[in-house]
Protein backbone atom coordinates (compact mmCIF):
# COMPACT_ATOMS: atom_id res chain seq x y z
CA UNK A 1 0.00 0.00 0.00
CA UNK A 2 1.43 3.43 -1.30
CA UNK A 3 1.53 5.92 1.67
CA UNK A 4 3.37 9.35 2.20
CA UNK A 5 4.08 10.58 5.84
CA UNK A 6 4.95 14.15 6.66
CA UNK A 7 7.26 15.58 9.60
CA UNK A 8 8.77 17.87 10.70
CA UNK A 9 6.76 21.18 10.89
CA UNK A 10 6.09 23.37 13.51
CA UNK A 11 6.14 26.69 15.09
CA UNK A 12 9.36 29.16 13.93
CA UNK A 13 10.13 32.63 14.40
CA UNK A 14 10.15 34.83 11.41
CA UNK A 15 13.65 34.42 9.62
CA UNK A 16 14.21 31.28 10.88
CA UNK A 17 14.58 26.99 8.95
CA UNK A 18 12.62 24.14 9.38
CA UNK A 19 13.09 20.81 7.03
CA UNK A 20 10.11 19.09 6.45
CA UNK A 21 9.97 15.31 5.80
CA UNK A 22 8.16 12.79 3.55
CA UNK A 23 8.62 9.23 4.14
CA UNK A 24 7.38 7.09 1.36
CA UNK A 25 6.38 3.35 1.27
CA UNK A 26 4.91 0.85 -1.05
CA UNK A 27 6.38 2.16 -3.82
CA UNK A 28 9.71 2.97 -5.44
CA UNK A 29 10.56 6.89 -5.94
CA UNK A 30 12.31 6.02 -8.83
CA UNK A 31 8.82 6.36 -11.01
CA UNK A 32 7.18 9.18 -9.23
CA UNK A 33 7.54 12.42 -9.04
CA UNK A 34 7.26 14.36 -5.35
CA UNK A 35 5.62 17.39 -4.94
CA UNK A 36 5.05 19.51 -1.74
CA UNK A 37 1.84 21.81 -1.53
CA UNK A 38 0.72 24.02 1.15
CA UNK A 39 -3.30 25.51 2.02
CA UNK A 40 -3.44 28.15 4.21
CA UNK A 41 -6.67 28.90 5.46
CA UNK A 42 -9.04 30.25 2.85
CA UNK A 43 -6.57 29.94 -0.08
CA UNK A 44 -6.76 27.57 -2.60
CA UNK A 45 -3.52 24.81 -2.53
CA UNK A 46 -0.81 25.56 -4.08
CA UNK A 47 2.69 23.91 -5.49
CA UNK A 48 5.57 24.77 -3.35
CA UNK A 49 8.58 22.14 -4.96
CA UNK A 50 8.85 18.83 -6.75
CA UNK A 51 11.46 16.53 -7.98
CA UNK A 52 11.32 13.69 -10.09
CA UNK A 53 14.42 11.19 -10.65
CA UNK A 54 17.45 11.80 -8.30
CA UNK A 55 22.03 12.98 -8.31
CA UNK A 56 22.07 15.08 -11.61
CA UNK A 57 19.16 13.93 -13.86
CA UNK A 58 16.83 15.63 -10.74
CA UNK A 59 13.94 17.73 -12.60
CA UNK A 60 13.27 20.08 -9.93
CA UNK A 61 10.70 22.79 -9.61
CA UNK A 62 10.06 25.78 -6.74
CA UNK A 63 7.18 28.23 -6.60
CA UNK A 64 7.93 32.00 -7.46
CA UNK A 65 7.12 32.94 -3.35
CA UNK A 66 9.54 30.05 -2.32
CA UNK A 67 12.46 30.11 -5.24
CA UNK A 68 16.31 31.22 -3.27
CA UNK A 69 14.61 29.87 0.18
CA UNK A 70 13.41 26.21 -0.37
CA UNK A 71 15.81 23.55 -1.36
CA UNK A 72 13.95 19.87 -2.15
CA UNK A 73 16.18 17.10 -2.08
CA UNK A 74 15.81 13.56 -1.91
CA UNK A 75 17.17 10.17 -0.30
CA UNK A 76 17.02 6.95 -2.31
CA UNK A 77 18.12 5.12 0.68
CA UNK A 78 15.71 5.99 3.39
CA UNK A 79 12.93 6.32 0.12
CA UNK A 80 12.38 9.92 1.63
CA UNK A 81 11.99 13.57 0.14
CA UNK A 82 12.78 16.42 2.11
CA UNK A 83 11.68 20.39 2.06
CA UNK A 84 14.77 22.71 3.79
CA UNK A 85 13.08 25.71 4.31
CA UNK A 86 15.24 28.88 4.83
CA UNK A 87 14.52 32.62 6.16
CA UNK A 88 10.57 31.55 6.81
CA UNK A 89 8.26 34.36 6.31
CA UNK A 90 4.64 34.62 8.05
CA UNK A 91 2.99 34.30 4.65
CA UNK A 92 4.55 30.76 4.50
CA UNK A 93 2.43 29.58 7.57
CA UNK A 94 0.23 26.78 5.92
CA UNK A 95 -0.16 22.90 6.08
CA UNK A 96 2.12 21.49 4.34
CA UNK A 97 1.10 18.42 2.44
CA UNK A 98 3.40 15.92 0.21
CA UNK A 99 2.37 14.05 -2.84
CA UNK A 100 3.33 11.45 -5.40
CA UNK A 101 2.24 10.77 -9.08
CA UNK A 102 3.91 8.94 -11.68
CA UNK A 103 6.82 10.74 -13.55
CA UNK A 104 5.41 10.10 -16.83
CA UNK A 105 2.30 12.83 -15.46
CA UNK A 106 2.92 16.13 -16.45
CA UNK A 107 2.21 19.36 -14.42
CA UNK A 108 4.62 18.92 -11.33
CA UNK A 109 3.03 21.61 -9.90
CA UNK A 110 -0.68 21.06 -9.92
CA UNK A 111 -2.15 19.35 -7.39
CA UNK A 112 -4.88 17.87 -8.88
CA UNK A 113 -2.34 15.58 -11.11
CA UNK A 114 -1.36 14.38 -7.77
CA UNK A 115 -3.22 10.78 -6.71
CA UNK A 116 -1.21 9.89 -3.87
CA UNK A 117 -1.33 12.52 -0.51
CA UNK A 118 0.19 12.50 3.00
CA UNK A 119 -1.75 13.65 5.94
CA UNK A 120 0.19 16.92 6.12
CA UNK A 121 1.74 19.04 8.58
CA UNK A 122 1.22 22.59 10.16
CA UNK A 123 3.85 24.74 9.62
CA UNK A 124 3.39 28.45 11.84
CA UNK A 125 6.03 31.10 11.55
CA UNK A 126 5.43 33.90 13.57
CA UNK A 127 6.74 35.98 16.49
Amino acid sequence: QLQLVESGGGLVQPGGSLRLSCAASGFNLDYYTIGWFRQAPGKEREGVSSITGSGSGSIINYGDPVKGRFTISRDNAKNTVYLQMNSLKPEDTAVYYCAAKLAIVTGNMNPSNYRYWGQGTQVTVSS
